[in-house]
């Protein structure tokens, strides 16, 4: 029997999803996602400061504000140096070679050029983006600096990419070459480079400040008015207020070139020294030159040195008065002694002759050996004095060092121990040859016989004035004893002799109305360890000699000439200027009347 057919199962209905299972598959994928929110959240909140830095970084332009430089006065307060208001031109690179908004560096350098006088083929490096030497792109950089204020007024109007101006100084010198040797010049960025500018360059200059700032781009190349911005502002620099008289110091150039150009001179210089201070009243230099244009192609290095510290030469016989000033000091002889003389005296085969020549035997006073300049007496009188003593008074008159007066620079000359003088030292040294001296150390040492025996420091600056405007007196020059003041007294009177003795040497230097007690001088300058051409001529004296107010040194170097004839009108014309601008009043008594032998 057939067995009925089995009938089939009807299909399953699907099978629903696990709504657990997706439940948890969900949360897992929350929670991964998450935590990838939160990891990217500290991600950022550690690493966004850096980031935000950086940002801020490129962004950020810093400006130095040039602290203004002192001023430097005569000691009337008349301004010698100052500076006054000007502009600096600035690129920042980043904007200024921006291809992307027009700007070029050539293009921009070749407008700027004309108005700057500056190269194109020098702006251009500071136009294109580089960096700073400790990385990071440079974003400030000047181009010029004491720019007239018109011309930054054109560059602003041309509205060039990257490139602005803001406030900056310049240096000026009313007086172009008044004191120029003296006082010197500064850089473009107002630095002093040489002479009293460079000397108290840290005094003067103050301190900068700086201004840092953030920059836009594009057309917000400037600050953003909301963006970061810090601000150090600059501290002015101290003034000097100089010893030097304007008014005197300009009579004394003048007089000065206008006699060595005559007298075809190499070089020269005229010292005005306060005898009872020491205060530098006036230093002149020939040839000088324009502080306010030192860069003159015309000007050559030379013209720029202060002669009257710089310079070294032979002082010649007005180093005579030393080697008396020590003999009489040490009592080797007196005032009323004579010498005996002869036309000429030689050693080791080198001779000394007088100029004017008294007969063997012959005896002089020492007024007379001073009025006609006698070597030979001169060295006798050393002879009974020694090596020894003749070389401690020359360093006690300040020979052999540098006076300190504040000049960069100052050479210290040269005087010979004993132990160095050779078989002619002795003709030679005590009538001033193979003594090496500047112009300075001679006035100081004749102040000293003017003040009474006491040296004192030879000084320029008389007081600083800090930004308060409240000025602080110099300290105290340095002084020391020399000889004692009846010596002095001795031998201004003997000196006297040379300007008021028939025929003596220093006839030239005299004042009407005024006794004038001085030495000439004829001497040589050594260069590269040879004597060079021509002869150093020199007059150094004061007046009035019975109680002295100035005492005044003029050396120079000239194809010919003596002391007496090149350098005595010139001490005489400045001399008479100082007594007369300083209300001194004519000498109420006459010059002593010398007993001379013939």
């Amino acid at each position: 029997m057939r067995r009925p057919a089995r009938r089939a199962a009807p299909p399953r209905p699907p099978r629903l999803a696990d709504w657990r299972r997706r439940l948890r598959l969900a949360t897992v994928l929350a929670v991964v996602a998450f935590s990838l929110i939160g990891l990217r959240l500290v991600q950022l909140q550690i690493a966004s400061p850096a980031l935000a830095a950086r940002g801020l970084e490129a962004r950020l332009a810093t400006v130095v504000l040039p602290a203004p430089r002192g001023a430097i006065y005569d000691r009337n307060g008349a301004v010698l140096a100052r500076s006054v208001e000007a502009r600096a031109v600035y690129a920042d690179p980043v904007l200024a070679d921006d291809p992307a908004h027009g700007a070029d560096p050539n293009k921009t350098a070749a407008r700027l050029s004309p108005l700057l006088g500056i190269a194109a083929s020098d702006l251009v490096p500071l136009l294109r983006r580089h960096n700073r030497p400790g990385g990071g792109a440079s974003r400030f950089e000047y181009l010029a600096r004491g720019v007239d204020i018109s011309v930054a007024e054109t560059i602003d109007a041309l509205n060039l990419p990257g490139v602005r101006t803001l406030r900056d100084e310049r240096r000026d010198v009313p007086g172009n070459d008044l004191a120029a040797n003296l006082i010197g010049f500064t850089g473009a960025d107002l630095s002093g480079l040489e002479g009293l500018e460079a000397r108290y360059d840290k005094l003067l200059r103050g301190e900068d400040g700086k201004r840092t700032f953030e920059v836009g781009r594009g057309a917000l190349e400037k600050e953003i008015p909301a963006g970061y911005h810090s601000e150090t502002p600059p501290r002015p620099g101290t003034s000097l207020q100089l010893t030097i008289d304007r008014d005197l110091q300009y009579f004394a150039q003048r007089v000065l070139s206008s006699a060595m150009r005559q007298a075809k001179a190499d070089w020269s210089a005229a010292v005005v020294l306060d005898a009872r201070n020491g205060e530098v009243l006036a230093q002149a230099s020939y040839p000088t030159y324009d502080a306010s244009n030192p860069t003159n192609p015309a000007t050559k290095p030379t013209d720029r040195q202060d002669v009257a510290t710089s310079v070294v030469a032979d002082p010649g016989s007005s180093h005579k008065p030393i080697t008396l000033a020590a003999a009489l000091e040490e009592g080797v002889i007196t005032p009323d002694s004579t010498v005996t003389v002869s036309p000429c005296l030689t050693r080791a085969e080198v001779s000394r002759c007088d100029t004017r020549p008294f007969s063997s035997g012959t005896k002089i006073t020492l007024p007379e050996l001073l009025a006609y300049s006698s070597n030979v007496g001169t060295i006798r009188v050393a002879d009974k004095l020694g090596a020894d003593k003749l070389y401690e008074y020359q360093r006690k008159f300040g020979l052999g060092s540098p006076t300190g007066e504040g000049v960069p620079g100052e050479s210290s000359g040269l005087v010979q121990p004993p132990e160095n003088w050779s078989g002619s030292s002795s003709v030679s040294i005590p009538i001033g040859l193979g003594v090496a001296v500047t112009p300075l150390q001679m006035a100081a040492a004749y102040a000293a016989i003017a003040n009474d025996g006491t040296w004192v420091q030879p000084h320029l600056v008389r007081a600083t004035i800090p930004p308060n405007g409240k000025a602080t007196p110099a300290e105290p020059a340095a002084t020391r004893r020399v000889i004692s003041p009846a010596t002095a007294a001795a031998l201004r009177e003997m000196l006297e002799a040379v300007v008021t003795v028939d025929g003596a040497t220093g006839q030239d230097a005299a004042i009407r109305g005024y006794r004038v007690a001085g030495k000439t001088g004829t001497g040589q300058q050594v260069v590269n360890g040879r004597y060079a051409p021509g002869e150093v001529a020199s007059f150094v004296g004061m007046a009035p000699a019975d109680n002295p107010r100035f005492v005044i040194a003029v050396f120079a170097h000239t194809p010919y000439g003596g002391g007496g004839t090149v350098c005595g009108p010139v001490f005489r014309s400045i001399m008479q200027f100082a007594l007369a601008h300083y209300r001194v009043p004519p000498t109420g008594t006459k010059p002593p009347d010398f007993k001379i032998s013939s």
